[in-house]
């Protein structure tokens, strides 16, 4: 179980931040951390690099596996390396069990769940731009600013504002574009 599944470092402030895995389960749990930086999120090429080194990845994990007794918490520490940049990164770590040692000859099935933890590193200077262009039934939103947005409790309504439908959650990262398939 994780505390949170979204860390945000704020460049100003916080540059670091704690996670908090517990293992609910009744047998001890071994845990690998993951991180990777997401080159051109949300876009057509967005690309996952898994890079060693923490000061060129811009994002120090620590640790990068633990050992868990049944009912224990253990904390995982995320921190900015370097200076603050002028856009947004964004990064995802992984934190997942793996398989230990079998302790029987029959065979059998066991279930893993892991977990993909959104960090995003926000620029020096936020700078939100938002637009949106319709073109018949389809709504077009675009960030041109420089960190993610979360888009939430959007709604099409008719021209006397009454007949509303939701429209669905996103984050939409920097740099980027969603469309949206309105009703008519």
């Amino acid at each position: 179980v994780l505390s949170q599944l979204v860390i945000e470092l704020n460049a100003q402030t916080e540059r670091r931040a704690d996670l908090e895995v517990w293992n609910s389960s009744g047998e001890r749990a071994y845990v690998a951390v993951e991180p990777s930086e997401i080159v051109n999120a949300g876009r057509s090429d967005e690309m996952r690099r898994a890079e060693p080194d923490p000061e060129r990845r811009g994002l120090l994990v620590s640790p990068s596996r633990m050992i868990l007794e049944p009912g224990q918490r253990k904390r995982v520490r995320f921190a900015a390396m370097g200076p603050p940049t002028d856009r947004e990164r964004v990064y995802r770590v992984t934190v997942k069990p793996v398989a230990g040692e079998l302790m029987t000859d029959e065979s059998g099935l066991k279930l893993l769940v892991g977990y993909d933890v959104l960090v995003l590193a926000r620029p020096r200077d936020v700078r939100p731009n938002l637009s949106a262009t319709r073109s018949g039934s389809k709504l077009t939103l675009r960030n041109d600013g420089n960190a993610s947005l979360e888009l939430a409790d959007g709604k099409q309504c008719d021209a006397e504002g009454r007949d509303c439908v939701d429209l669905p959650r996103k984050r939409l990262y920097a740099g980027a574009e969603w469309t949206q398939q309105l009703r008519s």
